[in-house]
């Protein structure tokens, strides 16, 4: 009779195993089969409830924020009042909770967290061991049940991993199209104007993929041309989807018979309706005549470009104009510059990336290394070489935090 009793329990022994197994190789099967999140969760509902006699099972998964995945059996109002942040995060181990002090949790029996690199990613909380002879089911499976959690947690874990880096695959790929479409809007400097009577030449590197500089050149008439450099505050695809359309404005009402500060007026109508006075555009528009020489310019709350006159040897900022672009509805005043350029001179305009820079936990402000490299005989593009070199851009310095554009004129 002994032996028949010891051949049945060796009997549910091998069956109980071979169940175990066979469950585990399923959830691997499953996982490997790509099931959703959902339906991996139904089979480890099922597993604990029906196979395992489990009575209530709730789990709770850290994505962005905590978020319960599974509620199983009668939770009720228990489940609501779970605070995870407060109630569960800080156990650390597999834990007894039927004593509880924390009166939330009373309605369960264990926790079981799930910890990756030192913090945990989810919490199984388990309830209903039935009382009366023999084992309760959580203690005579709670090995098996630990193992088949972790699985499927780190199984819903590694899909949220994929998932995302899809998604990040994704805004790369769209953040690379905008900046190949936004680089189309700023003209290569092959089509700057380069003749005996001015050479143009720019340099742009956005801080991010897009960026919220600009500058462009564009032809009025016959002797006259228009050029202009700009920054919006802010940086990334906000900055750059203003930036477009403002572009496409400039473009548009820039003509050869518009003064500059009319052009400013509607310019500033024009921000102001897309931007709503959340983002605003720094400015610096000009208008150059072959013939009378005379230089037209705004400066509208930008970095002031820097003239140096070759044979004097004189240095002088552009800086007459009025505030920037979107930042009030109406502009009060507006003070139009007006330069006579008689001998062979050299402008530089630029963006603030160029000279705020991080000095230590500060950000510090200079123009002297561009004064410096701009105030000799060297021609423009030398010049600009000089101050890329000297400020480190290509080197990546750590100093740079923003969006560098330069637009750089001789006048011979």
């Amino acid at each position: 009779m002994k032996e028949d009793k010891s051949d049945k329990a060796s009997i549910n022994r091998l069956q109980l195993t071979t169940f175990k197994l066979q469950s585990l190789l399923n959830i691997t099967q499953a996982i490997n089969e790509n099931l959703t999140r959902e339906e991996l969760l139904e089979i480890y509902e099922q597993l604990l409830t029906r196979d395992l006699n489990i009575g209530k099972v709730l789990i709770f998964k850290l994505d962005d924020t905590w978020k319960c995945l599974l509620r199983s059996g009668d939770v009720g109002e228990s489940y609501a009042c779970i605070n995870v942040e407060n109630d569960l995060i800080p156990i650390q181990d597999i834990s007894f909770i039927t004593s509880s002090p924390n009166k939330t949790l009373n309605a369960f029996d264990i926790v079981i967290p799930v910890i990756n690199k030192g913090k945990p990613i989810a919490y199984v909380i388990i309830g209903d061991i039935e009382e009366g002879e023999g084992v309760s089911p959580i203690i005579k499976h709670l090995n098996f049940i630990q193992t088949l959690t972790n699985i499927i947690v780190v199984a819903i874990e590694n899909m949220r991993f994929f998932k995302e880096s899809l998604r990040q695959e994704a805004i790369k790929k769209e953040l690379e199209l905008a900046s190949k479409m936004q680089n189309m809007l700023i003209p290569s400097t092959s089509i700057l104007p380069r003749n005996d009577k001015i050479y143009m030449t720019a340099f742009y590197l956005p801080h991010f993929d897009v960026g919220g500089d600009y500058y462009d050149y564009i032809q009025l008439s016959k002797n006259e041309f228009g050029f202009c450099i700009a920054d919006v505050s802010g940086k990334g695809m906000s900055a750059a989807l203003l930036m477009s359309n403002f572009q496409a404005n400039l473009r548009a009402l820039f003509t050869h018979d518009i003064s500059l500060d009319a052009l400013i007026e509607k310019l500033n109508e024009r921000v102001m309706f897309a931007a709503n006075g959340e983002k605003f555009i720094t400015l610096f528009i000009g208008k150059f005549n072959y013939k009378t020489r005379e230089l037209q310019y705004i400066n509208a709350g930008h970095n002031q470009p820097m003239m140096y006159q070759k044979f004097r040897k004189e240095l002088a900022m552009l800086g007459k104009g009025c505030v920037g672009i979107g930042m009030i509805d109406e502009i009060p005043l507006i003070r139009k510059g007006s330069v006579t350029i008689e001998e062979p001179a050299k402008i530089i305009c630029y963006t603030d990336g160029l000279v705020e820079l991080i000095d230590g936990k500060t950000v510090s402000f200079g123009t002297k290394e561009l004064e410096d490299c701009i105030m000799n005989n060297y021609s423009i593009e030398d010049n600009i070489q000089a101050i890329i070199k000297k400020q480190g851009i290509f080197e990546g310095s750590p100093a740079i935090f923003d969006d560098i554009s330069i637009l750089g004129i001789e006048f011979f």
